[in-house]
């Protein structure tokens, strides 16, 4: 079935191009990159995932998936999998998973994702993830698990987690390590599980030979996007609070209702101060990363506003932002079998990559 014919072109397209000169400003990378003979390029490789639970949100784009598209144009040889394997620590619905995974194909295309000029796939279709996984968590300790944050909390939350959600970080450095990056853009909250990929590509090439090089952090400078309810709290796939998080599927009046209803406090005047007015300024942050400028040019922008009036003019800069990306989703959605040709393409590619480095792998541990 061929593809709509995409409505609003030249917004779209107007929209793409801002966003590349954007993400390029806002991107700072904490190391250089590691040169290596053959494979990665000698200019690096970027590996990045993203779960398949939902429609991803304004943080979720501002944070990490807009520093993906610069990424593009910056390093020879990048790869984004959407990790089905990692959503499924906790249960979901066949189904669903597979409609979510589809989803999110459309969302990171409509966000600006190209086939080809980074590779993206479906991580339980190249089944070397899941192998060299199980090779370097013999390479793990459980303590070494125990500490890292995101068992702390998920395991808290749930009384009890399962044994994929305690080793899940084994299969992200696998994720990493499998392609021999060079580089991984992470949230600050990320940043333990990447060493635990450092420490192991230095275990492996203590015990078996120089393979893996170690990857480098690439770190966003957007600011963290808070909830719209707790502007104490990061914005959220997962809060209960519907109005706490705006989704980038969300239409202009779901979008300003939530606007509207953000927490701020009972000074009338915008200004930016964090610690004393989170909720104020969790809007005048979000306003400025999604048009682009600066805090005090927002700060400029909002002079003699109150608060409600002010609101209506930060919804305003965010429809302007994600209506391009929300019309383009619907476009995509509407050929499932296009997104399933990326997909499946996209994982061949990435086979042809993994499937060299593990056969090193196995011959070096003595499997072959």
């Amino acid at each position: 079935m061929a593809l709509p014919v995409r409505r609003n072109a030249s917004l779209f397209f107007r929209f793409i191009q801002n966003r590349k000169c954007s993400s390029a400003k806002r991107l700072r990378c904490t190391a250089s990159c590691t040169e290596n003979k053959e494979d990665p390029p000698p200019g690096g490789r970027v590996f990045s995932g993203i779960q398949p639970t939902g429609v991803p949100h304004l943080g979720n784009y501002l944070g990490a998936l807009e520093t993906w598209v610069a990424l593009q144009d910056r390093y020879p040889s990048v790869l984004y999998s959407i990790v089905d394997l990692h959503s499924i620590t906790q249960p979901q619905d066949p189904a669903q998973l597979h409609l979510n995974i589809l989803d999110m194909t459309a969302c990171l295309l409509a966000c600006g994702i190209d086939p080809q000029r980074a590779i993206l796939f479906q991580q339980s279709q190249v089944s070397e993830h899941a192998e060299l996984s199980w090779i370097l968590s013999c390479l793990t300790t459980m303590p070494r698990l125990r500490h890292l944050p995101q068992w702390k909390m998920k395991s808290k939350q749930k009384g009890e987690g399962s044994v994929g959600l305690f080793t899940y970080p084994v299969l992200q450095a696998a994720d990493i390590l499998l392609y021999r990056s060079t580089h991984v853009p992470v949230g600050e909250d990320q940043i333990q599980h990447l060493e635990l990929a450092q420490d192991l590509a230095r275990i492996f090439n203590n015990r078996y030979g120089d393979l893996f090089p170690e990857p480098r952090p690439l770190l966003s400078a957007t600011r963290k996007v808070k909830s719209l309810r707790d502007p104490t709290a990061k914005m959220s796939k997962s809060d209960p609070q519907a109005m706490a998080t705006i989704h980038l599927s969300d239409s202009p009046d779901d979008i300003a209702l939530k606007i509207r209803r953000a927490v701020t406090d009972f000074t009338s005047e915008v200004t930016y101060d964090p610690a004393a007015r989170p909720g104020v300024s969790n809007l005048v942050s979000l306003h400025a990363a999604v048009a682009m400028v600066t805090v005090e040019e927002v700060l400029d922008q909002a002079h003699g506003l109150d608060t409600g009036a002010y609101k209506l003019l930060v919804a305003d800069a965010v429809v302007q932002r994600l209506q391009p990306i929300r019309e383009e989703m619907e476009r995509l959605r509407a050929d499932r079998g296009h997104l399933e040709v990326v997909l499946a393409q996209g994982s061949q590619r990435a086979r042809e990559l993994a499937a060299p480095v593990l056969k090193e792998v196995r011959r070096r541990v003595g499997f072959s």
